[in-house]
Protein backbone atom coordinates (compact mmCIF):
# COMPACT_ATOMS: atom_id res chain seq x y z
CA UNK A 1 0.00 0.00 0.00
CA UNK A 2 1.36 3.42 -0.96
CA UNK A 3 2.14 6.03 1.65
CA UNK A 4 -0.59 8.28 0.20
CA UNK A 5 -3.20 5.55 0.57
CA UNK A 6 -1.94 4.80 4.07
CA UNK A 7 -2.22 8.47 5.04
CA UNK A 8 -5.70 8.70 3.54
CA UNK A 9 -6.66 5.57 5.48
CA UNK A 10 -5.52 7.09 8.77
CA UNK A 11 -7.38 10.34 8.02
CA UNK A 12 -10.54 8.45 7.02
CA UNK A 13 -10.42 6.21 10.08
CA UNK A 14 -9.86 9.18 12.40
CA UNK A 15 -12.51 11.50 10.95
CA UNK A 16 -15.20 8.87 10.42
CA UNK A 17 -14.32 7.17 13.72
CA UNK A 18 -14.84 10.46 15.56
CA UNK A 19 -18.16 10.94 13.77
CA UNK A 20 -19.29 7.47 14.88
CA UNK A 21 -18.30 8.38 18.45
CA UNK A 22 -20.37 11.58 18.14
CA UNK A 23 -23.41 9.57 16.98
CA UNK A 24 -23.01 7.07 19.83
CA UNK A 25 -22.60 9.93 22.30
CA UNK A 26 -25.83 11.45 21.06
CA UNK A 27 -27.56 8.11 21.69
CA UNK A 28 -26.06 7.79 25.17
CA UNK A 29 -26.78 11.41 26.11
CA UNK A 30 -30.42 10.97 25.16
CA UNK A 31 -30.54 7.63 26.99
CA UNK A 32 -29.30 9.15 30.27
CA UNK A 33 -31.33 12.35 29.71
CA UNK A 34 -28.21 14.50 29.79
CA UNK A 35 -28.24 18.30 29.73
CA UNK A 36 -28.81 19.21 26.08
CA UNK A 37 -28.14 22.87 26.86
CA UNK A 38 -24.52 21.92 27.51
CA UNK A 39 -22.34 23.48 24.74
CA UNK A 40 -20.79 20.09 23.96
CA UNK A 41 -24.23 18.49 23.67
CA UNK A 42 -25.25 21.24 21.26
CA UNK A 43 -22.11 20.64 19.17
CA UNK A 44 -22.87 16.90 19.00
CA UNK A 45 -26.48 17.60 17.97
CA UNK A 46 -25.35 19.99 15.21
CA UNK A 47 -22.69 17.59 13.92
CA UNK A 48 -24.97 14.57 13.76
CA UNK A 49 -28.22 16.32 12.79
CA UNK A 50 -27.80 16.49 8.97
CA UNK A 51 -27.62 12.69 8.62
CA UNK A 52 -29.63 11.70 11.68
CA UNK A 53 -32.72 13.88 11.30
CA UNK A 54 -33.80 12.43 7.89
CA UNK A 55 -33.24 8.90 9.23
CA UNK A 56 -35.46 9.64 12.24
CA UNK A 57 -38.40 10.17 9.88
CA UNK A 58 -38.00 6.54 8.79
CA UNK A 59 -36.90 4.94 12.07
CA UNK A 60 -38.86 6.28 15.06
CA UNK A 61 -37.65 6.01 18.63
CA UNK A 62 -39.19 3.28 20.78
CA UNK A 63 -39.45 3.45 24.56
CA UNK A 64 -37.16 6.47 24.75
CA UNK A 65 -34.42 4.72 22.74
CA UNK A 66 -33.16 6.57 19.67
CA UNK A 67 -32.79 3.60 17.30
CA UNK A 68 -32.08 5.93 14.38
CA UNK A 69 -28.78 6.92 16.03
CA UNK A 70 -27.73 3.27 16.38
CA UNK A 71 -28.69 2.50 12.78
CA UNK A 72 -26.78 5.54 11.52
CA UNK A 73 -23.68 4.63 13.56
CA UNK A 74 -23.88 1.08 12.18
CA UNK A 75 -24.24 2.24 8.56
CA UNK A 76 -21.36 4.72 8.88
CA UNK A 77 -19.19 1.99 10.42
CA UNK A 78 -19.96 -0.38 7.51
CA UNK A 79 -19.10 2.35 4.98
CA UNK A 80 -15.85 3.01 6.86
CA UNK A 81 -14.90 -0.69 6.70
CA UNK A 82 -15.46 -0.88 2.94
CA UNK A 83 -13.65 2.43 2.42
CA UNK A 84 -10.60 1.29 4.39
CA UNK A 85 -10.50 -2.03 2.51
CA UNK A 86 -10.62 -0.20 -0.83
CA UNK A 87 -7.78 2.11 0.22
CA UNK A 88 -5.70 -0.92 1.24
CA UNK A 89 -6.08 -2.45 -2.21
CA UNK A 90 -8.79 -5.01 -1.46
CA UNK A 91 -11.84 -5.41 -3.64
CA UNK A 92 -14.78 -4.51 -1.36
CA UNK A 93 -17.08 -6.65 -3.52
CA UNK A 94 -15.17 -9.74 -2.39
CA UNK A 95 -15.95 -9.05 1.29
CA UNK A 96 -19.26 -10.70 2.24
CA UNK A 97 -21.76 -8.15 3.60
CA UNK A 98 -22.41 -10.29 6.69
CA UNK A 99 -18.69 -10.18 7.52
CA UNK A 100 -18.56 -6.39 7.14
CA UNK A 101 -21.74 -5.98 9.21
CA UNK A 102 -20.34 -8.27 11.91
CA UNK A 103 -17.14 -6.23 12.03
CA UNK A 104 -19.22 -3.04 12.22
CA UNK A 105 -21.26 -4.42 15.12
CA UNK A 106 -18.11 -5.40 17.04
CA UNK A 107 -16.61 -1.99 16.26
CA UNK A 108 -19.66 -0.22 17.71
CA UNK A 109 -19.61 -2.34 20.86
CA UNK A 110 -15.92 -1.58 21.24
CA UNK A 111 -16.55 2.15 20.74
CA UNK A 112 -19.28 2.25 23.41
CA UNK A 113 -16.98 0.50 25.89
CA UNK A 114 -14.20 2.95 24.97
CA UNK A 115 -16.51 5.91 25.64
CA UNK A 116 -17.18 4.59 29.14
CA UNK A 117 -13.54 3.61 29.75
CA UNK A 118 -12.08 6.97 28.76
CA UNK A 119 -14.85 8.87 30.56
CA UNK A 120 -14.04 7.00 33.79
CA UNK A 121 -10.29 7.58 33.42
CA UNK A 122 -10.72 11.30 32.66
CA UNK A 123 -13.17 11.75 35.56
CA UNK A 124 -10.74 10.00 37.92
CA UNK A 125 -7.81 12.18 36.81
CA UNK A 126 -9.92 15.35 36.96
CA UNK A 127 -11.07 14.52 40.50
CA UNK A 128 -7.42 14.82 41.58
CA UNK A 129 -6.34 17.72 39.36
CA UNK A 130 -9.48 19.85 39.24
CA UNK A 131 -12.07 18.74 41.79
CA UNK A 132 -15.45 20.50 41.61
CA UNK A 133 -14.72 21.44 37.98
CA UNK A 134 -17.69 22.58 35.90
CA UNK A 135 -16.05 21.87 32.54
CA UNK A 136 -18.84 21.05 30.00
CA UNK A 137 -17.09 17.86 28.83
CA UNK A 138 -16.61 16.63 32.40
CA UNK A 139 -20.23 17.37 33.23
CA UNK A 140 -21.40 15.22 30.31
CA UNK A 141 -19.03 12.41 31.24
CA UNK A 142 -20.44 12.44 34.78
CA UNK A 143 -23.97 12.29 33.37
CA UNK A 144 -23.07 9.30 31.16
CA UNK A 145 -21.31 7.39 33.96
CA UNK A 146 -23.59 8.21 36.90
CA UNK A 147 -26.58 5.95 36.07
CA UNK A 148 -24.31 2.88 36.16
CA UNK A 149 -22.02 4.11 38.94
CA UNK A 150 -25.06 5.01 41.04
CA UNK A 151 -26.39 1.46 40.86
CA UNK A 152 -23.02 0.07 41.93
CA UNK A 153 -22.85 2.66 44.73
CA UNK A 154 -26.17 1.43 46.12
CA UNK A 155 -24.71 -2.08 46.42
CA UNK A 156 -21.23 -0.91 47.46
CA UNK A 157 -21.52 2.37 49.41
CA UNK A 158 -18.46 4.59 49.90
CA UNK A 159 -16.14 3.33 52.62
CA UNK A 160 -13.94 5.69 54.60
CA UNK A 161 -14.83 8.52 52.24
CA UNK A 162 -13.62 6.52 49.20
CA UNK A 163 -16.02 5.80 46.34
CA UNK A 164 -15.15 2.49 44.69
CA UNK A 165 -18.08 2.53 42.23
CA UNK A 166 -16.00 3.98 39.38
CA UNK A 167 -13.27 1.38 39.86
CA UNK A 168 -15.81 -1.46 39.94
CA UNK A 169 -17.46 -0.09 36.79
CA UNK A 170 -14.10 -0.01 35.02
CA UNK A 171 -13.46 -3.63 36.00
CA UNK A 172 -16.91 -4.61 34.70
CA UNK A 173 -16.15 -2.92 31.36
CA UNK A 174 -12.86 -4.81 31.03
CA UNK A 175 -14.67 -8.03 31.92
CA UNK A 176 -17.35 -7.37 29.29
CA UNK A 177 -14.69 -6.77 26.66
CA UNK A 178 -12.86 -9.97 27.55
CA UNK A 179 -15.89 -12.22 28.04
CA UNK A 180 -18.18 -10.98 25.26
CA UNK A 181 -16.68 -8.61 22.66
CA UNK A 182 -13.49 -10.55 21.83
CA UNK A 183 -15.15 -14.02 21.85
CA UNK A 184 -18.07 -12.66 19.81
CA UNK A 185 -15.66 -11.28 17.21
CA UNK A 186 -14.00 -14.69 16.98
CA UNK A 187 -17.34 -16.52 16.80
CA UNK A 188 -18.54 -14.25 13.99
CA UNK A 189 -15.25 -14.72 12.14
CA UNK A 190 -14.52 -10.99 11.95
CA UNK A 191 -11.23 -11.03 13.87
CA UNK A 192 -9.16 -11.32 10.69
CA UNK A 193 -11.09 -8.55 8.95
CA UNK A 194 -10.63 -6.21 11.91
CA UNK A 195 -6.89 -6.87 11.84
CA UNK A 196 -6.80 -5.73 8.20
CA UNK A 197 -8.41 -2.36 8.98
Amino acid sequence: MSSIAQTLGVILQTVVGLYVIAILLRFLLQLVKADFYNPLSQAIVKATGPLLNPLRRIIPGIGGLDFASLVLAFLVEVVLIYGLLALKGFNPAQVPPNLAMGAALIGLMDSVLNIYTFSIIIIAIASWIAPQSYNPALMLMHQIIEPLAGRIRRMLPPMGGLDFSIMVLLLIIYALRGMFVTPLAMAMGVGGLRLLL
